[in-house]
């Protein structure tokens, strides 16, 4: 037989806005979605604990997360990717 297939996995990206916890982030990804009524774009905030193994990762940083299976109870996404660095850590 062949490889086996690849699943599929959400890719989402966010900003951190908390790094308090260890190995562990909280990354908070905004959405325009348009209200069947006032056909108008609203802004939808949801907030998402995502794994972050080497604490690498600060507050204010501009990430991509990828759905994983569960870590914990409520940690289901891994951090990928940085997008953009923080205003603090680019004046390094």
């Amino acid at each position: 037989m062949g490889e086996p297939k690849a699943k599929f996995r959400r890719t989402l990206s966010g900003t951190i806005i908390s790094d308090k916890m260890d190995k562990t982030v909280t990354v908070e990804v905004i959405r325009s979605k348009l209200a069947p009524k006032y056909k108008k774009y609203l802004r939808e905030r949801r907030r998402y604990h995502a794994h972050d193994e080497t604490n690498e990762y600060v507050t204010g940083d501009r990430v991509e997360i990828t759905e994983h299976q569960p870590i914990s109870k409520t940690k289901r996404w891994v951090v990928t990717k940085m997008i953009a660095p923080s205003k603090e850590r680019r004046y390094q």
